[in-house]
């Protein structure tokens, strides 16, 4: 088991968790969190790889006893890459909203939004 892919999901985490941090655009700042949210991909995908394993289809390729991949992880990832676009499209819904009422998406020029 290698600590690689581990790594590069941290990686992909800090550099978008930066990204929104160092945010001026609102549109930017939900790329960002976008970015963010990938990291989970890869981190699904290191948790559930297995060496030498095969598809978690038995048939004549795998017969049974062999090594399979868990599916359970492969259907969490692509829940969460249909969640990750949902919470991008209604991010930028807002970000549009916003846009509408404000006439800027730059956070700092939001005086109304203020308390």
């Amino acid at each position: 088991m290698s600590v690689f892919p581990y790594l590069v999901a941290v990686w992909i985490l800090l550099v978008g968790l930066f990204g929104v941090v160092r945010s001026r655009h609102l549109v930017h700042t939900v790329v960002c969190v976008s970015v963010t949210q990938s990291s989970t991909y890869v981190l699904l995908l290191a948790i559930g790889y297995r060496k030498d394993a095969g598809a978690p289809i038995f048939g004549s390729s795998n017969p049974p006893g062999s090594p399979a991949v868990d599916p359970v992880v492969q259907a969490m990832a692509l829940t969460d890459i249909v969640v990750s676009a949902t919470v991008t499209a209604l991010l930028l819904a807002l970000v549009i909203q916003v846009a509408k009422r404000h006439g800027t998406v730059v956070p700092d020029e939001l005086h109304a939004l203020r308390g």
